[in-house]
């Protein structure tokens, strides 16, 4: 585990709000020159803190209005290996995420859809035939609130 000291916490509160923001930018937001924050950003991905930067797509502007989270617990006979269940399950292109869990279900997914009903023709269509899949509870998402975590 890498030591952090407060500018680097800085660094990562400001990146985990916009991963675009460049290290003059920082630098100007943390009292840094440009060299001095890339070569601090530079030292936080090789320690694997920064991961990656990603860029937010918002999938109400691309017509995607329903997010729905289902929790998906794989039928016991003629159990699936869980590997190719991850497989085909991340084909599906509305599946935005699978998780693989502890508790009463074995995978979360993040499911988009455009509308409730284009939600149950994935569900119907996509998701309910794979093999392997037995319960499935869905959650739709009503509002989102993001936080910075535990840097903020």
């Amino acid at each position: 585990m890498m030591d952090l000291d407060d500018l680097d916490r800085g660094i990562l509160r400001i990146l985990s709000r916009d991963g675009m923001v460049g290290a003059g930018e920082l630098g100007r937001l943390l009292g840094l020159s440009q060299p001095a924050a890339w070569r601090r950003v530079k030292r936080l991905e090789e320690a694997g803190v920064l991961a990656g930067r990603r860029v937010e797509v918002d999938r109400a502007a691309l017509g995607f209005g329903v997010t729905v989270f289902l929790g998906v617990k794989l039928a016991t006979r003629g159990r699936v290996p869980l590997e190719d269940f991850e497989r085909v399950v991340s084909a599906i292109p509305e599946v935005q995420v699978v998780q693989h869990v502890l508790g009463l279900f074995d995978y979360r997914l993040r499911v988009v859809a455009r509308d409730i009903a284009d939600f149950e023709r994935v569900l119907r269509r996509r998701i309910m035939t794979l093999p392997g899949v037995g319960t499935v509870e869905a959650n739709v998402l009503l509002t989102e609130e993001r936080r910075p975590g535990p840097l903020g």
